[in-house]
């Protein structure tokens, strides 16, 4: 067991640094990084990095943070990479952040002082009951937290300190990896694997304490264009396919009681039109389609495409296409052939004292795309709670807790070497 301990607060002084720069991701800017204030963050972070003697840590043109913790074994240990994002989400407003410690947290409501509308509250975000005496960190009301995923920033970077300080404690070689434009899905689009130069890796971006993830949704993206027939309203009888009303009457016969976002949950999948636009002549709507199974995902493309059919038969001077792509896929296809890097991830949670939770992630991570591009990745909990909102909190003892899993993790590899 490490000695790691957090007694002079430089977990929580880091994240807090973090929170308070503003690196929301622009789904809408075509760039790399897709806002140039993410690098603001990604160079504080580089010279923390090259502070702590990591003297390789660079920043390159499209945002990516890389470093290397050299080995200080004789063993031949594979590489291992610990990865975070920096960019928050576009669903809340990542500028201006106030950071607040409630210190010893008896589960009352947390009241925001900014905005007294926003309220945290244990009946609405049950692991807070799991949070008694503990310190809370929120945000002020008017934004998000950016704990998501500032929290796996902070705690790998205190990590990296901490084994920078502690040649006694044994690693193999150790890669940091922090990535601009998670939030949009476009995080590792850029990444360099063969300067990263890893085996294996690690994000840590879950979220309730003791979680590993093995496993994401596998994601495909479609986009419906219907053509329809134009025609003076006012002489349109007989004549007029109004596009917008086609795609409308499209939606209303797809399921409403399954596979839905709403009406779904564990491993269920489902069919969900995320933006709509046009006009009586053209008019496109694009969905995401999810599901753990490949071949439900792909059955559900294919309900898709029969809803889209039955309704053009009515519309006959009228035509569609549909165009469905692959996004990402599940990532425990991949993490299957390598059984050892989620165990060695089960035994470095359980060696910190926490109770396991092994889980699904009804969504998509940095890992997943790793995974297939030959770097198999999967999910640390982080401790970051109600992502994407005003309400977004965290526990800095969950924090001190990956904290403590990414040392162990990195000290597991090498006792497992040979």
């Amino acid at each position: 067991m490490s000695k790691y301990n957090n007694s002079n607060g430089s977990l929580q002084n880091r994240f807090i640094k973090y929170a308070k720069i503003d690196t929301q991701s622009d789904p809408g800017s075509p760039t790399c990084p897709s806002t140039e204030k993410q690098k603001n963050l990604g160079r504080a972070l580089v010279a923390e990095l090259l502070e702590m003697g990591i003297s390789d840590a660079e920043i390159d043109i499209n945002g990516y943070v890389y470093g290397t913790i050299p080995s200080n074994t004789t063993k031949q240990v594979p590489v291992i990479c610990f990865c975070s994002h920096m960019d928050t989400s576009p669903d809340s407003s990542g500028e201006n952040v106030k950071p607040i410690i409630h210190d010893n947290y008896q589960g009352e409501d947390l009241i925001l002082p900014d905005d007294n509308k926003v309220i945290i509250k244990m009946a609405e975000h049950p692991d807070l009951q799991h949070q008694i005496g503990n310190s809370i960190i929120t945000a002020s009301g008017t934004t998000l937290l950016g704990a998501d995923n500032k929290a796996g920033l902070a705690e790998i970077m205190e990590a990296a300190a901490f084994l920078m300080q502690n040649p006694d404690v044994k690693h193999g070689t150790i890669k940091i990896f922090f990535t601009p434009d998670e939030e949009i899905g476009r995080g590792v689009d850029k990444a360099d694997l063969k300067k990263l130069a890893a085996d294996f890796a690690y994000t840590i971006d879950g979220e309730t304490l003791g979680s590993i993830e093995d496993e994401t949704f596998s994601a495909d993206g479609a986009k419906l264009t219907v053509t329809g027939v134009s025609a003076h309203p006012g002489f349109a009888k007989g004549k007029m396919e109004s596009a917008i009303r086609i795609i409308t009457e499209i939606l209303n016969a797809l399921p409403t009681d399954t596979l839905t976002p709403e009406t779904t949950q564990l491993k269920e999948g489902f069919i969900h039109p995320v933006a709509f636009k046009g006009q009586v002549e053209e008019a496109e709507a694009q969905f995401i389609i999810r599901d753990f199974d490949n071949a439900k995902l792909q059955s559900h493309g294919e309900l898709l495409e029969e809803t889209i059919k039955k309704v053009m038969v009515n519309y006959p001077n009228s035509s569609y296409n549909l165009q469905i792509k692959a996004q990402y896929r599940n990532m425990k296809e991949v993490l299957d052939q390598h059984p050892q890097i989620v165990a060695y991830g089960v035994e470095a949670i359980t060696r910190a004292g926490v109770v396991v939770k092994k889980q699904s992630i009804r969504g998509g991570t940095d890992g997943s795309r790793l995974s297939f591009m030959g770097l198999p990745c999967p999910n640390i909990f982080a401790g970051e709670h109600a992502f994407h909102s005003k309400q977004e909190w965290v526990s800095i003892q969950d924090m001190e807790k990956a904290v403590q899993t990414i040392i162990n993790i990195a000290c597991i590899w090498e006792e497992k070497a040979k």
